[in-house]
C-alpha cells in the first residue's frame, strides 16, 4: 500500500489470457533444460518467458565442494534449500543453511555458496527479475538430468569456460568477483 494518502491506489489490471499456467516436474521427462554450471547441474523450472519477466525458479543439484565463484549482480535471489545443507558466504561472512532454510541475497551484494558437507544438496533459487536462467543456458552445458553429473572440464575447456562467462556476465547484470 502507498503511503502517499493522496494518491487512490490503482486497480489490478485485466487477466492476461496470453500468458497460461506452468507446471514444472524436474524428475520427470518433460523437455526441461538441465545445465552443468561449476560442477553443480541447474534444472531451469520456470523461465521468464512464463512470468513476463518477473522472476526465474531454478532447482539446483550441488554436490559435495560444489557451488560458484563470488559474485554480485543487481537483482535479487532466494535459496531455498531441500535436502543437505550449503555454506553461503553473504559479504564476507559464512552461514550454514541447512534443509527447510531459506536465505535472501539482496541485489548488487558479494555471495557465493558451497556444500561444504559429504553430501548432494538440493536447492530452489529465485531471481527476480528473471535472466540468470539465459545466462546458465548460454555458458553452462546442456546433461541428460536433474542429478546428472556435468562433465569435468579439462584446463582448455576450463579457461574457456571462464572467458566466456567474463564475457558474457555484464549483459546479465552481473560481476564474477573470483577465480
Amino acid at each position: 500500500m502507498s503511503e502517499d494518502t493522496n494518491t487512490a491506489p490503482q486497480p489490478i489490471p485485466p487477466d492476461d489470457p496470453r500468458r497460461n499456467l506452468t507446471v514444472a516436474r524436474p524428475d520427470e521427462d518433460g523437455g526441461l533444460p538441465h545445465v552443468g554450471m561449476v560442477g553443480d547441474t541447474y534444472t531451469i523450472l520456470i523461465r521468464g518467458e512464463d512470468t513476463a519477466g518477473r522472476y526465474t525458479l531454478i532447482d539446483m543439484h550441488v554436490p559435495p565442494g560444489g557451488g560458484p565463484a563470488p559474485h554480485r549482480h543487481d537483482f535479487e535471489e532466494m535459496f531455498h534449500v531441500l535436502e543437505g545443507e550449503i555454506e553461503a558466504t553473504f559479504r564476507g561472512e559464512r552461514s550454514v543453511v541447512r534443509a527447510g532454510e531459506s536465505v535472501n541475497i539482496p541485489a548488487n551484494a558479494p555471495h557465493s555458496f558451497t556444500n561444504a558437507s559429504g553430501r548432494p544438496a538440493r536447492m530452489l533459487c529465485v531471481c527476480s527479475p528473471a535472466g540468470q536462467e539465459e545466462f546458465f543456458a548460454r555458458v553452462g552445458v546442456p546433461v541428460e538430468g536433474r542429478t546428472t553429473t556435468p562433465p569435468e572440464l579439462g584446463e582448455d575447456e576450463q579457461a574457456a569456460f571462464l572467458k566466456k562467462a567474463q564475457e558474457l556476465a555484464p549483459e546479465y547484470r552481473t560481476e564474477l568477483l573470483g577465480p
